[in-house]
Order: C-alpha cells, then structure tokens, then sequence
C-alpha cells in the first residue's frame, strides 16, 4: 500500500495489469515473502470466478488463516453458480442482502475450534441488540436460497450480466479481464474520455443507477476512479432478460457518447421510465 498525500492509494498485488484476472503465483510468492498470519480474500467489483482452493493451498503452505469475505457472491455460491469457500476456510463472513437477496444485515462462519471465540468478539463486544425482525428475515432469506426458483434465479442473474457486458463491449466498451463469470462487470472508461465519478452522475441523471468504482491499478483518486460497476441482480429480480439488457446497454451509451444532448438525454429518461413501468418492482400492485 503506497500512502500518497491525503488519499490510500491501494495497489492491487496478484491481480495481472494485462488481463485483469487475479494472479495466484503472484499471491503464492508474496505469501511466502511476507508470512502473513492470516490472509483475507473476497472483492466487491471482480468479475471472475476465485480460486478459493488454490488460495487455501497458499495460506497452508505459509502457515496462514484464510479468512473469506464472499458478500457479493454469497447467492452464487448458495446456488451452486460459484464455488464455496466454507469447506477450505478458516473464517467465512458475508452480507446477507446484496445477491443472497435478503435483508440488510451478516453473519460469520467459522470452524467449530474459533467458534467460541468468533462469539465472545462479536457479543457483548460489538454487536448491538440484535432485531427480531431482522433475524426473521434472514430465516426466510436462507430458505429460500434453498430452492430451486431461487437457483434459476441466480442462473438468470449470470446470464443477464453475460449478456450486458457482450452488448457493452460490442459497443466499444473496454471491461475488465475481457468479460464477466458472475453477476457483475467492471467497465474501464478512460478509452471513452470519462471518469468513473463522470459516468456515475450522467447516468444518474437519466435515471440509470451505477457506482464509480476503481479498476486494477487506477490512475486516478478513489472519489473520481476510471471505471463504473454494474450489477444485474436487482434487474433480474424484476423480472428482465437478455433482451432487456441490450436496450440498457444501448441507453448506457447513448448517454455516455452524447452528454450534453438535451434531446437524446430526454428520450433516454423516457425509455428508462418505460422499462421500469414494463417491470414494477411489486407486480400484485
């Protein structure tokens, strides 16, 4: 980690600047040069599938914890979409909201030797009351996780942000790594002139809700970023496909390649109207 003026800047060892793929012997040769105690593995705006297998080999082979953060992909990994780091980890921790589709709230998973400890850490230490209501939720959330509706659910998820991204790079979008194996794409802007915090409040604008996010060794400050992360579990849940997700991209880049153009602007903001009228978020309403 380089500390540059007032901002972390934050380098991305054992991620490859050419391919935007994690590199595992990268990691395997810091973990030896290093000696970590623990190595923490997870991402929020990585496209591809982790080796947590060959992650929990590196930790073994230094004499590591490997604890996992799997917060994005937890409803992946729930469905059998991503593989599970629970059997090869020492400590698991995840959201339960974000593609796992349930409230807003998380829990840990550990082996049954940290468990005690795991519980006198999280209470009376940090934890607050804990909300019925909540706990309730995360019940229904984990039952329903384990059918198969919510399976075929995730399985659209991926194929949605499959074809987003097709639909994006044919369109002259660079992504990160090329692509996307899981429910998200990471889109590289600087070949179209813009910044991530640019393209953020443009779309914003018409009513399209992305995030700025940093792409692998980002030249610019953490609050401007090259890149956008785009997600598809939330279209998904309304009810949108493939189809849906070639006019998105469409509007994506008319918005992007025109800005300052009243007129495209203003029937971009109708089309996105018309696609969230076409999918409500409560269709018994």
């Amino acid at each position: 980690m380089n500390i540059s003026g007032k901002y972390f800047n934050f380098i991305p060892y054992g991620v490859s600047k050419e391919t935007g793929f994690l590199d595992y012997e990268e990691l395997e040769a810091l973990a030896e040069k290093h000696r970590p105690k623990m190595i923490v593995a997870g991402a929020s705006a990585y496209p591809r599938i982790i080796d947590f297998e060959r992650i929990a080999e590196i930790a073994k082979k230094v004499g590591a914890y490997l604890m996992v953060d799997m917060a994005h992909i937890a409803g992946l990994v729930a469905a059998g979409l991503h593989p599970n780091p629970v059997p090869v980890s020492d400590f698991v921790t995840t959201t339960t909201h974000k593609t796992l589709r349930g409230p807003r709230g998380g829990m840990i998973l550990c082996k049954k030797e940290y468990a005690q400890a795991i519980d006198k850490a999280v209470f009376p230490g940090i934890q607050g009351g804990p909300l019925m209501h909540v706990i309730a939720a995360k019940a229904v959330c984990f039952r329903e996780a384990d059918t198969e509706e919510f399976r075929k659910y995730q399985e659209q998820v991926v194929k949605n942000a499959k074809a987003l991204a097709k639909a994006l790079m044919e369109r002259g979008y660079n992504l990160v790594s090329g692509g996307t194996d899981n429910h998200l794409i990471l889109v590289d802007l600087r070949n179209k002139g813009l910044t991530g915090a640019e393209a953020e409040k443009l779309l914003d604008d018409v009513g399209i809700t992305v995030n700025k996010n940093a792409i692998p060794y980002d030249p610019e400050k953490p609050n401007v970023t090259s890149g956008i992360r785009i997600g598809t579990p939330a279209l998904t849940s309304r009810g949108m496909k493939e189809s849906e997700m070639e006019e998105i991209a469409e509007l994506i880049d008319i918005t992007l390649s025109y800005r300052g153009d009243e007129i495209r602007k203003a029937k971009v903001m109708k089309a996105v109207k018309s696609l969230c009228e076409r999918f409500p978020l409560y269709s018994n309403i």
